[in-house]
């Protein structure tokens, strides 16, 4: 297993192909700065133009950066999101894609996961993703169980299925570190039934007692059990979009295990995780200062009356 600091090159130079004179940008806050500044140090080591920017952090996941933070990341051709709130689902993170910049997000990550994680065999991987995707691409009709007691059915007629490969190496590029997940965003409206979460849950962490969650039109409209209490404040909080039912993923990471970190959960081999809130940034309609992923553990999931996973 490789240390902090190896991990930290490999995630440049095999996935974000960091190479000598290359502007790459760490962005990270003050509860992750130690991880940002691994990063910032193994960014000097490959030869690139390395810079910096530690901001405070953002009160929830796909809270928008300050200004000044997201101008910078304009100007990168590599960006580094090592932050405790995660910047994947902005604008600030999409405006920068869109300038050229490849991008990986690490929101919530840990030494010990990019140390166990982050060496896996990338090429199998992500052809596993780009099959998955695929899949989703090509489907309709969603329909997912859970012994837990999740049945949930949703369209995604129309709608593209994103591989997460770990591979960020061309303009434009993003996703997540650790990687290794497809998913798609639902279509508006269409989902309804019970969802079960009994893994882990954004905001939350592990979920000693399941989220019960009922879906109507496409939105979580009532819940219960375990940590329903502290979900409604968040929901609550974030307003009537933070309840969209926002994205279906299906984990493929094989050396990701859940840990209560939805970083590395999401990514768990044989999981599924369904998220609320924003999906703008991956083919949604639906824009909204928060998004919020929930693990579901050994799913059954269909596709047009065919089971995937």
């Amino acid at each position: 297993m490789p240390d902090l600091a190896s991990a930290c090159r490999l995630a440049l130079a095999e996935c974000l192909a960091v190479r000598a004179g290359d502007k790459v940008l760490i962005v990270t806050d003050t509860d992750l700065q130690p991880l940002g500044e691994a990063f910032f140090r193994a960014a000097r080591e490959l030869g690139a133009e390395a810079a910096a920017i530690t901001m405070l952090p953002r009160d929830n996941h796909g809270q928008e950066p300050p200004e000044m933070v997201a101008a910078a990341m304009l100007k990168g051709q590599v960006v580094v999101l090592v932050t405790s709130r995660s910047l994947s689902h902005t604008r600030a993170r999409r405006a920068a894609n869109d300038a050229g910049a490849r991008i990986a997000s690490l929101p919530g990550a840990t030494a010990d996961m990019l140390e166990r994680t982050l060496a896996v065999d990338y090429d199998a991987m992500a052809a596993e993703c780009e099959d998955y995707a695929a899949i989703l691409t090509g489907g309709q009709e969603v329909h997912l169980t859970t012994p837990a007691g999740t049945d949930l059915t949703f369209s995604i007629a129309g709608r593209r299925g994103h591989p997460d490969t770990g591979l960020y190496r061309r303009p434009g590029d993003f996703g997540n570190l650790p990687a290794g997940e497809a998913y798609i965003a639902p279509v508006e409206g269409t989902a309804r039934g019970i969802l079960v979460i009994d893994g882990a849950m954004s905001g939350i962490g592990f979920l000693k007692e399941p989220l019960r969650i009922r879906v109507e039109e496409g939105r979580a409209v009532e819940v219960s059990g375990g940590e329903a209490r502290a979900l409604e404040e968040i929901l609550n909080r974030y307003g009537p979009e933070s309840r969209n039912i926002a994205e279906l993923g299906i984990g493929l990471n094989p050396l990701a295990k859940l840990t209560g970190n939805v970083l590395e959960d999401e990514k768990v081999r044989g999981t599924v995780h369904i998220a609320l809130g924003d999906n703008s940034t991956f083919g949604g309609r639906v824009e909204a200062p928060s998004h919020l992923d929930g693990i579901l553990l050994r799913p059954r999931l269909s596709v047009d009356g065919r089971q995937v996973l």
